[in-house]
């Protein structure tokens, strides 16, 4: 009963610590209990499976952590209209099994070589399960422990130096140096020890949020220049309105909240430099044939009303596909069309348009798994073919962009990163636009999948991680919400919330300072892999040593 007692407790502690309804500074010590019963199984306890008991009693912790904070996919609609199950229940329970397992590895090892070397294990495993996590196909770093700060970003200023990964360090150190307190005292009651122990443990805690709030109150950017963006929210909704509109509608509309909002509010004589529009905004029904820029009549409908605003730009998502001829290479997420007899890609793309000029183009890569991205598709799909478990999306894949591109403005200094949706949960990634040029983050996204619930939530206030990490200033563009400026503090400056159709202008700054995160990534996960070799090494060394003597 203790140990289902303690493992209920670290569930919920990592649950109500979760952005953006929790309290993250329980974070601090979410893991003890848990760590505890697994101290408690191991030492103590008559439990003849006692490895079988840990993993129970952890996928136990970590189905309560992932249900509540990421059970709002179930707000993810079928094709009847009724809510998926499944949208939840697969990514739920599969991610708490990987999280379960992790676990049983680390008490494998603590089993095996000890306390100590089992709790340098424990960090360097989680901070390798994470960083697998960002990397992937399976990927879902929507629960990594470094994002539980995102709401409260003036207590992790310093992320523009070691990133997310670094929070997730932090955090795991913090809670290990907490049950090794609890341990220490349980074991000699030494009150000496205790002070000790519980003012370093303080001290790590405390320290790295001082050193934040010193940085927020006093960090004052080097800025090039500024430009005025103009956000646009068409509030469309993306089951009964988006796919199934004319896109000449869809467009007309759009361009007429672009119309309505080509100046900027503080400064009625300040034209309009970049128009951004939400992911996959056009063309509604269908895509874009990639060979066919010049001949769309929606883009030169765009080109249109932008020669009609001297020097602006449009920038925004939309849904293309690229028809490749008989002797061209084909990849692996190319399909074959029976009834037309065509190989092609689809893609979920970034679009920029410039009168008089060839659009450009950027193909999202990371992809959300089951709905755009059939995950090991050369592995699993002759095995499982139709029957694959998806998400209410698909069986296929969509294609990709295998580097970052950045589009530079020819009117202006700017130079934005086109990050669509998923990609900015990922750090590292969004650091290799910097690296192309990017002095402005501009993120496209639809969040309306979720309807008003912790999803949309979640996202926005994880792009304050990436303001932070490469200190650029972010423009959001929502389909249905939030729409949002964010400064390169994390601060969001402005925003157009959720459901409200309209436009959000705002004059953001271009910075072009590469931070040491930027610059560095997370090495912090790279270090941990090599102590993780070590640690395996570790074993079979000792027990020759202790053979030879």
């Amino acid at each position: 009963m203790k140990n289902l007692l303690l493992a209920l407790i670290s569930g919920v502690l990592l649950a109500i610590s979760w952005p953006t309804y929790g309290i993250p500074f329980f974070i601090f010590f979410a893991w003890v209990p848990l760590l505890m019963m697994e101290h408690n199984i191991t030492k103590f306890s008559n439990i003849k499976k006692k490895s079988l008991a840990v993993f129970g009693f952890s996928y136990l912790t970590f189905l309560i952590w992932n249900w509540v904070t990421t059970g709002w996919l179930y707000n993810s609609q079928l094709p009847d209209g009724s809510k998926s199950l499944l949208a939840v229940l697969f990514p739920v329970l599969t991610n708490s099994f990987f999280m379960a397992l992790v676990f049983l590895a680390y008490h494998f090892y603590k089993k095996s070589q000890g306390t100590y070397f089992g709790l340098v294990f424990f960090v360097a495993i989680w901070m390798c399960f994470e960083k697998l996590h960002l990397i992937w196909e399976f990927t879902w770093p929507w629960l990594n422990l470094g994002n539980v700060f995102s709401e409260y970003h003036q207590f992790i200023q310093w992320y523009d130096t070691l990133g997310a990964t670094g929070g997730s360090f932090w955090i795991l150190i913090c809670n290990v140096l907490v049950f090794y307190t609890i341990r220490i005292w349980e074991a000699g009651r030494i009150r000496k020890s205790l002070i000790k122990n519980v003012l370093m443990t303080a001290g790590f805690i405390i320290l790295p949020m001082v050193i934040s709030l010193i940085k927020y109150y006093n960090y004052s950017p080097e800025t090039v220049g500024s430009i005025n963006v103009t956000m646009l929210q068409p509030a469309l909704d993306p089951y009964t309105e988006k796919y199934q509109k004319d896109s000449l509608t869809i467009e007309g509309d759009l361009l007429k909240l672009a119309a309505e909002n080509s100046v900027l509010q503080s400064d009625k004589k300040s034209k309009i430099d970049l128009y951004l529009a939400p992911e996959t905004s056009l063309p509604g029904i269908g895509g874009f044939s990639e060979r066919g820029f010049n001949n769309s009549l929606l883009i030169n409908n765009i080109k249109v009303f932008l020669s009609q605003h001297s020097k602006s730009v449009f920038s925004g998502g939309i849904s293309s596909y690229y028809v490749y001829r008989e002797d061209e290479e084909k990849p692996s997420t190319a399909s074959f069309l029976d009834r037309q007899g065509i190989w092609l890609d689809e893609y979920n793309s970034a679009i920029q348009i410039i009168p008089n000029q060839q659009p450009e183009i950027y193909h999202k890569a990371m992809l959300v798994p089951g709905v755009e991205i059939f995950p090991y598709i050369k592995v699993f799909k002759p095995i499982l073919g139709d029957a694959m478990l998806d998400l209410g999306g698909t069986t296929r894949s969509l294609g990709i962009s295998n580097e970052r591109k950045v589009f530079a403005n020819p009117y202006n200094k700017s130079v934005i990163a086109p990050i669509i949706c998923y990609e900015s949960i990922y750090g590292e990634f969004v650091t290799d636009y910097v690296k192309k040029g990017a002095n402005l983050l501009t993120i496209v996204t639809n969040d309306s999948w979720w309807g008003y619930s912790q999803g949309h939530k979640q996202l926005l206030v994880y792009a304050k991680l990436r303001a932070i990490e490469t200190r650029r200033e972010i423009a959001r563009a929502a389909n249905s919400g939030t729409s949002a400026h964010i400064n390169s503090r994390g601060d969001i400056v402005d925003e157009l919330p959720y459901g409200a159709k309209g436009a959000l202008t705002a004059k953001v700054n271009l910075i072009d300072k590469e931070t040491f995160y930027t610059k560095s990534g997370d090495f912090l996960s790279r270090i941990c892999l090599f102590v993780i070799g070590a640690l395996l090494l570790f074993i079979p060394g000792r027990k020759y040593l202790m053979r030879k003597k």
